[in-house]
């Protein structure tokens, strides 16, 4: 057995190899380093091929991509959006962009995902009272998937747009179906800490051509189709680069290999801590998912915490993170009405986030295991 890296381990770091090299540096001798090039066409065909959709338009981030669905599903000042409190950030600031108000809903303990049952009462309230729900966002969390069929049966019959946040779930499925194959629009990310990346970026994937047209249009400063520049909306400049759509070329040629990795890292955590007062994220029937973080719950009878955790891995220059903290518990979004149940509280007060890069090595994950084992008892 090789000696253990010392280095610092990061929570999700990029695994990166020679074929993003060969990519980008064919795109730089080929002088396509313009915004628009023929590795963003190429790109949008293979993500548009995982995600089992007939269309993608490749723009600059995950909350871009969100903010763009919105704006082609009709939504606007004054609507009313429906999504998933236990998210980052972005999920929800998209929607406050469009001049919408975001609705919070809470989450089932079965899989840590948007409840449906509370969806509905969501969405019936708001029928009740006049103020009805426009838009549906469900993200598919920490990797794995939301129940599809139920939140699309609820949005077929509230007559609500469906729109799927699956930034961390690119490689995952539902049922049968990958990630992203779900609602009127999905949206990938391809950030730094994502299971590819682009460095920074993100893909909306839909099997609209009518969403398709219309977000392109948008995402490139809504220009009409003239010999000078036109404009009659105001647009957005989130168009994905040539480079960096080359990169990502090069990365999600190792899309397969990339989850196996982290789902071996899932698998170690499982089986080594299976010991523990801990409780690992479930996994529904309906569910596989690509571990793109390995996610754990200390039981709340045990002395150790979540953050004496951190602390001690932050000791020996390893990082991990609490669990996402809920929109509603958000200062800047306490005032937005909210569908609870308690579960997300309790996820991010009891919640952790081991690392679980796929270039991890088994002697380094085992430093993390062993500071865990000492300080969970």
């Amino acid at each position: 057995m090789s000696a253990p890296d010392r280095g610092r381990v990061f929570l999700s770091p990029p695994d990166v190899g020679e074929l993003e090299r060969s990519y980008v540096m064919a795109a730089i001798d080929s002088n396509w380093v313009a915004p628009m090039g023929p590795d963003v066409e190429a790109f949008e065909a293979e993500l548009a091929a995982v995600a089992g959709r007939r269309c993608a338009v490749a723009v600059s981030s995950g909350t871009a991509g969100l903010h763009l669905s919105l704006l082609a599903s009709g939504v606007g000042p004054g609507d009313r959006v429906a999504v998933s409190t236990f998210t980052f950030a972005a999920t929800a600031n998209a929607i406050v962009y469009t001049g919408a108000e975001p609705v919070f809903v809470d989450s089932s303990a079965s899989s840590w995902n948007l409840d449906p049952a509370l969806l509905a009462d969501a969405l019936e309230a708001g029928r009740r009272t006049g103020r009805p729900i426009r838009a549906v966002v469900a993200v598919d969390l920490y990797g794995q998937t939301c129940d599809y069929d139920a939140i699309a049966a609820l949005c077929e019959e509230f007559d609500t747009a469906f729109i799927s946040d699956a930034a961390e779930a690119l490689g995952a499925h539902y049922r049968d179906r990958p990630a992203g194959s779900a609602g009127r629009a999905a949206v990938f990310s391809f950030n730094g800490n994502k299971i590819i990346t682009t460095s920074g970026g993100g893909v909306i994937v839909t099997d609209d051509e009518a969403i398709a047209r219309r977000v392109t249009y948008l995402a490139t400063q809504a220009r009409e189709a003239t010999p000078h520049y036109e404009h009659v909306e105001v647009g957005f400049n989130y168009r994905l680069s040539n480079l960096l759509a080359a990169f990502g070329r090069g990365q999600i040629a190792d899309l397969t290999k990339k989850v196996q990795a982290r789902r071996r890292v899932n698998v170690r955590y499982r089986e080594q801590l299976a010991d523990l007062p801990v409780r690992f994220a479930p996994v529904p029937s309906w569910s596989t998912p690509n571990c793109w973080l390995t996610c754990l719950t200390i039981d709340d009878d045990c002395a150790a915490t979540p953050e004496l955790v951190r602390l001690a891995l932050e000791e020996v220059d390893i990082e991990s993170r609490p669990l996402w903290k809920p929109m509603h518990q958000q200062p800047v979004y306490k005032e937005f009405d909210a569908v609870l149940n308690g579960v997300s509280d309790a996820l991010f007060a009891r919640g952790l986030c081991l690392p679980s890069g796929s270039a991890m090595s088994a002697d380094t994950q085992q430093r993390v295991i062993d500071v865990v084992r000492r300080v969970v008892r």
